[in-house]
């Protein structure tokens, strides 16, 4: 982060009370979609006691970087004060530190609605395409049942395709890696393994 933006975080200082700086980061992810109406941008420069408008945007600028790193970068909490250099001030640090671990969890469920439900794997069945085809190359069709889980009412839907010999195994390594990860880390779940693989 610029070290410009840096030096703007002094002015919650301004503000009379921690609740003031809790909802200013509220607001922010609140409108992380649209952008901060104007009712909002009164409210946070009262807060701060502000005189020009302008004067906030380096400021909310500085915050909304901030509160994406926290959500999206996977940043553990105990590793949120990491985050900030050396010449934040200590007190700036603590508090942002603080109501950032106490709403980094409720962001980042609302950051997988935002993504909406990913379909999950039902049944995988297979068989040998033209097994008593000569002359051409060996393929196997998986055929993928899908169940979504986002619509009002569950749906189901089918997916095919072909595999020959050399994508099977790099399909299959895919595989391996995603078992290690699996093996090495209690909490990866099946959002992750969608993120991770595209079938």
């Amino acid at each position: 982060m610029e070290h410009t933006l840096w030096s703007h975080l002094p002015l919650l200082v301004r503000s009379n009370s921690k609740e003031s700086v809790e909802y200013i980061l509220q607001a922010l992810w609140r409108t992380r979609k649209t952008g901060l109406d104007p009712a909002d941008r009164d409210i946070i420069r009262d807060m701060l006691q502000l005189q020009n408008e302008s004067d906030i945007d380096p400021l909310l600028v500085c915050l909304r970087m901030l509160i994406r790193r926290c959500v999206y970068d996977n940043v553990k909490r105990e590793e949120i004060q990491k985050l900030f250099p050396s010449e934040v001030l200590p007190e700036l640090q603590r508090l942002l530190t603080l109501l950032l671990q106490k709403f980094q969890g409720e962001w980042r469920r609302d950051a997988l609605k935002d993504q909406g439900a990913l379909p999950r794997l039902k049944t995988m069945t297979w068989d040998m395409a033209n097994p008593d085809a000569e002359f051409t190359v060996p393929m196997a069709v998986i055929n993928l049942k899908l169940l979504n889980d986002s619509q009002s009412r569950s749906k189901e839907s089918e997916v095919k395709f072909e595999l020959a010999n050399d994508t099977l195994e790099t399909m299959l390594n895919s595989m391996y890696c995603i078992r290690d990860q699996f093996s090495n880390s209690g909490e990866a779940s099946n959002d992750q393994l969608y993120q991770d693989v595209n079938i």
